[in-house]
């Protein structure tokens, strides 16, 4: 398959908990918060162009793993892992299949690049997950599988295990990663001017990575993001919603990346990606 026909990878902002189904206030723009990420994720059907055989997914929600996991449910279950929200919001339902078959691909190419790989067929759509999908997909008529991160956190380790899961992309699959550039839920709702100054000069610095021309470059970049001096203010307590872009860029191989979408919440902006 030429470059032109393999699929792109995605990096895809999954916004605050269940939130394309519940009623928010428009702020003092007018605005109605998330409502620009609501129309970006409606149109990436479109903007992708051809629907994919089946979705691998790695959500900044399933961390726990010592190893990365794969998911082999043939119809994975809802996982509702936030709290606090309207009841209807846990009523929520997303039927699509999963692929015990992308699973065992996706298993037998991360071994092959030297890492173990552990399997469940217990894990649950989590809201990383379900969430944004039913906005791309929203008749669940495409299976997915989901890959999880391992709880390391570290980029070299996601990078490498994207770099497995690259051919893939010539085998009908979308890779989607689904996280966000931006996740200090301590100071999410803060109108702090100096901490807004932080968070936009992380998503421009992490875009400029992200957008460079040499792979090695991007990835001593990513590699060394907590080097950047407004890195760990933007991601409180840990860095899980960050972890997957790592996974992304390493799947891109040496397609460039591209920002596709620009949110903004509160003064702190968040990022979506495309390679290739």
């Amino acid at each position: 398959m030429s470059d032109s026909q393999r699929f792109p990878v995605l990096f895809i902002p999954h916004g605050g908990g269940p939130w394309p189904f519940m009623d928010f206030p428009a702020g003092g723009d007018g605005k109605t918060p998330w409502a620009d990420l609501g129309a970006f994720l409606r149109g990436l059907d479109h903007q992708i162009g051809r629907r994919p055989k089946a979705v691998l997914m790695i959500s900044g929600h399933w961390e726990n793993e010592p190893v990365p996991t794969v998911s082999t449910a043939e119809h994975p279950g809802m996982l509702y892992d936030y709290r606090g929200f309207p009841p209807e919001t846990y009523e929520l339902s997303y039927p699509a299949a999963g692929s015990p078959e992308l699973a065992a691909r996706a298993k037998t190419l991360i071994e092959a690049a030297g890492m173990d790989v552990g399997e469940s067929a217990e894990r649950n759509f989590d809201h990383g997950v379900f969430i944004p999908m039913m906005l791309v997909y929203p008749d669940a008529d495409v299976p997915i599988m989901m890959l999880s991160m391992k709880n390391t956190l570290d980029a070299e380790t996601h990078l490498a295990i994207g770099r497995a899961l690259e051919p893939l992309r010539d085998e009908d699959v979308l890779i989607i990663a689904s996280g966000m550039t931006y996740h200090n839920m301590r100071m999410f709702y803060s109108d702090d001017a100096q901490h807004q100054k932080q968070a936009i000069r992380f998503d421009d610095w992490l875009t400029d990575a992200v957008e460079k021309d040499d792979v090695v470059e991007r990835a001593a970049l990513l590699s060394s993001w907590e080097q950047n001096p407004d890195a760990l203010a933007c991601h409180v307590p840990d860095h899980d919603h960050l972890v997957p872009i790592f996974v992304a860029a390493g799947a891109a191989g040496s397609d460039r990346g591209h920002r596709i979408f620009k949110g903004e919440f509160l003064g702190k902006p968040y990022s979506g990606y495309r390679f290739g």
